[in-house]
């Protein structure tokens, strides 16, 4: 019953960002589902606060991530990815959660084509729009999507949550779309790394 309280504000946010993906995906003609256009550059983070739970849904184009969104086939795009994936299964850091929050992660889950696995939701078989290329031969969209769960033991100290690390850690994305639930309510931001953090 609790997952289901918490997967019910996610089911409930790509409602919040149709509005602002309407006014921001400027003339991209290519709809990936989870990010609405897929824009690189533009990752997506959707946090919840509840209690002393906090989870984390962090989806963005592999092209943010890696450089690239192809397959991996030689040693040095492999390396990007094992590298990336080393990122992201250090979320504490990754998201600089406050140590007095004693925030520990009980769950990390990373799902990506890159990483080896079978898409569910972009099999080229079910997804026809996926299944032909674009204009200029190439079709493929890999995207990275990665979703945490901590314990915080001391919730109240989660004042913000700073994404700058994000940013510095993988340079070529350039604005995060956050949509925020916490007891204080719910918010939505575009955050950049001149300006990284946002407030619980």
């Amino acid at each position: 019953m609790r997952r289901l309280l918490l997967a019910l504000p996610f089911a409930l946010l790509p409602l919040a960002f149709a509005q602002a993906a309407a006014e921001h995906d400027h003339d991209h003609e290519h709809d990936h589902g989870s990010l609405g256009a897929h824009e690189h550059g533009v990752g997506r983070l959707d946090v919840v606060l509840e209690g002393k739970t906090l989870q984390v849904q962090f989806e963005s184009p592999a092209m943010n991530i890696v450089g690239f969104e192809h397959a991996p086939s030689s040693a040095e795009d492999k390396a990007k990815v094992a590298k990336a994936r080393e990122y992201l299964l250090k979320p504490n850091a990754l998201f600089s959660i406050s140590e007095a929050a004693h925030c520990s992660a009980r769950s990390v889950k990373l799902e990506s084509p890159l990483f080896g696995d079978k898409p569910d939701d972009h099999d080229h078989a079910k997804d026809h729009d996926h299944a032909k290329p674009a204009e200029g031969g190439e079709h493929e969209h890999s995207e990275i999507h990665a979703n945490y769960i901590f314990t915080c033991d001391a919730p109240a100290i989660l004042k913000k949550l700073d994404l700058s690390q994000v940013f510095k850690t993988f340079p070529d994305t350039k604005k995060l779309q956050v949509q925020l639930i916490s007891p204080g309510g719910q918010s939505g931001a575009e955050v950049i790394a001149a300006n990284p953090s946002v407030k619980f």
